[in-house]
């Protein structure tokens, strides 16, 4: 980094930051917050809120106490998975997000904000940035075992702005079999890496379907590519998942919490819990 780049920096030639990062304050405290993980791609359309839901409805399914924060303030669609309705309500320890109907999972998105959820928020990246953080230094969460944060498309502004600002243990990364969309969730991965955050692991999404009738399965999207992708980046599959469309009934219900496979979510979330695991408290 150039001398011109820091300025009059008060943290001038003490770090390899790049200058959007340097001298920015430290991040936030977690609190009574044990884990904060985000999900992320970087590439639109893999389903990352739809494993972010999964992701913590398996988690609430054993035991722990979960949260979601709905990072992606121009397609939040967190509520709508999970049929979560109400307002967020005042406190004098700040905004007490609403839970969902069946697992109590805490849940805070700018539609539960939106007179009407099709309106859409117009806002430039500084107020998409301070709203996110706002999401997590202005909601009282609580006693929670994970913070799961439903990260937008993009390597920008939002993701940017979780990625400093918010104390994450890690990121786990969505793809799907294209090998164009690897190519953008690489983008990801390496924004995570330069921001000194651990990739937890790789969920491959819509990898396969399988026929209903005689259970041959059908590689819509070309041959799995996660697991060389997560052996080029040293880092766990946490999973393969099929194309369902019950997942999708159920989301556009509001009803995803009634999703119950074992074959598919229990993997997951022991693959996950396994690598959470090794990250030190």
């Amino acid at each position: 980094m150039s001398e011109n780049a820091c300025g009059s920096c008060s943290q001038k030639g003490t770090c390899n930051s790049a200058p959007e990062t340097c001298g920015l304050p430290p991040k936030s405290d977690k609190g009574r917050i044990r884990r904060i993980v985000a999900v992320g791609s970087g590439k639109g359309g893999v389903g990352k809120s739809s494993v972010s839901a999964l992701l913590a409805i398996g988690l609430a399914r054993k035991g722990q106490k979960v949260g979601v924060l709905d990072a992606d303030i121009t397609g939040p669609s967190i509520p709508k998975l999970l049929g979560v309705r109400a307002l967020p309500e005042g406190s004098p320890l700040g905004v007490v997000p609403p839970k969902s109907p069946v697992l109590g999972i805490s849940v805070m998105s700018i539609n539960l904000l939106l007179d009407d959820v099709t309106k859409p928020v117009v806002w430039r990246g500084p107020i998409i940035g301070n709203t996110v953080k706002q999401f997590y230094e202005e909601v009282f969460w609580g006693d929670l075992d994970t913070l799961i944060v439903d990260l937008p498309p993009g390597t920008s502004d939002a993701p940017l702005t979780v990625m400093q600002s918010l104390p994450l243990d890690g990121v786990v990364i969505v793809t799907s079999p294209q090998e164009l969309a690897n190519m953008v969730v690489e983008k990801a991965m390496n924004m995570a890496k330069m921001m000194d955050i651990p990739i937890l692991g790789l969920v491959e999404n819509m990898a396969y379907a399988v026929c209903p009738h005689c259970g041959e399965r059908w590689d819509l999207f070309g041959p799995s590519r996660v697991d060389s992708l997560a052996a080029k980046w040293e880092v766990s599959t946490l999973a393969s998942l099929p194309m369902d469309a019950f997942i999708s009934r159920l989301g556009d219900k509001g009803r995803l919490e009634e999703y119950d496979n074992p074959d598919l979510l229990d993997p997951m979330i022991e693959a996950f819990c396994a690598v959470k695991a090794s990250v030190a408290e």
